[in-house]
């Protein structure tokens, strides 16, 4: 089984855009474990519109919380307990496209973080970050965190304005492919989407 999991640097990168693109674009399946926050909807109704996959393709969250704070504050809220046993990737019938909540250091419980998921699961990751002021340090740090607990890195997606010495400097020194930039889409749709993404990002 093919498995990317897509990542950001920090909340609101725009990495569920991306994740919808990328599982467009390998007709893959979508998932995201631990969702929280759903008013007005979740991130699986918002891949389902953009990514043009069929409806089946798109999974239930292994937990869908409320409240729209970070998974191990959103589960105490909501009187859940998140358990590891139930975050285990499903099986499918071609590629899987899995998204993190927020950054990498986001407690999915007092006892884990995202990034330890990450690792338990031992598959790519795709790390999305902004084009610009900041992006730097947050995208070095990311990295350096990804290799220190063994996981491997597919490449670093861009989301944003051109900027191209941020673009040209992080990927050299963090010593990871650059897979492209996913500019800000208006109006952004299924169609625009699917064109964008197939001329601006390199299938990893």
């Amino acid at each position: 089984m093919n498995v990317f999991i897509v990542t950001g640097t920090d909340t609101d990168i725009g990495k569920t855009v991306f994740a919808a693109g990328l599982a467009g674009a390998l007709g893959a399946y979508y998932w995201k474990p631990v969702q929280a926050g759903i008013d007005p909807e979740g991130d699986k109704e918002r891949v389902g519109a953009l990514s043009g996959l069929p409806a089946s393709h798109i999974l239930p969250e292994a937990y869908r919380l409320n409240t729209p704070a970070s998974p191990h504050l959103a589960a105490r809220i909501d009187g859940v307990q998140i358990n590891l046993d139930r975050l285990a990737l499903p099986r499918v019938d071609g590629p899987l496209v899995v998204e993190g909540a927020g950054g990498l250091m986001v407690p999915v419980s007092e006892s884990l973080l995202m990034i330890d998921l990450f690792a338990h699961w031992g598959a790519p990751v795709i790390l999305c970050a902004r084009t610009g002021l900041g992006t730097i340090n947050h995208s070095l740090l990311s990295i350096e965190a990804l290799r220190a607990r063994g996981v491997p890195i597919a490449g670093i997606a861009f989301i944003g304005e051109p900027h191209a010495e941020n673009e040209r400097i992080i990927p050299l020194l963090g010593k990871v492919r650059c897979l492209g930039r996913l500019p800000y889409l208006d109006p952004l749709d299924a169609r625009t989407l699917h064109q964008t993404f197939a001329g601006a990002i390199v299938l990893p």
